[in-house]
């Protein structure tokens, strides 16, 4: 079985995209990845607290690889977190990254290319994939989620 990486949100994207790529069999995931906002101990994409993607990391047994990202996180300070992170995996002669996206196409693009930089290649499970469908998946596979409406204060 090859083996891959997988960008993790902590989000039900990324938690959708990582049940497929399991279910698959094609890949075994070796770490989750995810960002995390250095000054303030948060995923970058979500805000929620590091230490829940630990508790997912151990509830899914894969190991979590935090790559910190500095002040505001622009690309200026995400690019060469993420190509630190990459080499590392690819030392261990990994090549290829999971992605949760669905939709956006200048970012699968965007990530293809940097990627592609340092020899690894994307993988998209959930690309194009109507959200009807993807919703009623999420449901019949007994997934559930948890909105926390004091995030938007």
């Amino acid at each position: 079985m090859k083996k891959a990486v997988a960008f993790w949100s902590g989000g039900k994207d990324s938690g959708m995209a990582l049940d497929r790529m399991r279910r698959g069999g094609e890949y075994e995931i070796a770490a989750l990845i995810t960002t995390v906002n250095a000054a303030f101990g948060r995923v970058s994409m979500h805000g929620v607290r590091e230490e829940l993607i630990d508790l997912q990391a151990d509830a899914v047994g894969i190991p979590v690889h935090k790559m910190y990202v500095a002040g505001r996180g622009s690309n200026d300070d995400y690019v060469p977190a993420l190509r630190a992170a990459m080499e590392i995996f690819k030392r261990q002669e990994i090549t290829r990254v999971m992605f949760g996206d669905i939709f956006l196409e200048d970012l699968k693009l965007w990530r293809e290319e940097n990627l592609a930089k340092v020899g690894m290649h994307g993988i998209f499970p959930l690309w194009k994939i109507d959200s009807r469908e993807l919703i009623r998946e999420f449901i019949a596979l007994g997934f559930g989620s948890v909105f926390n409406w004091a995030s938007l204060v």
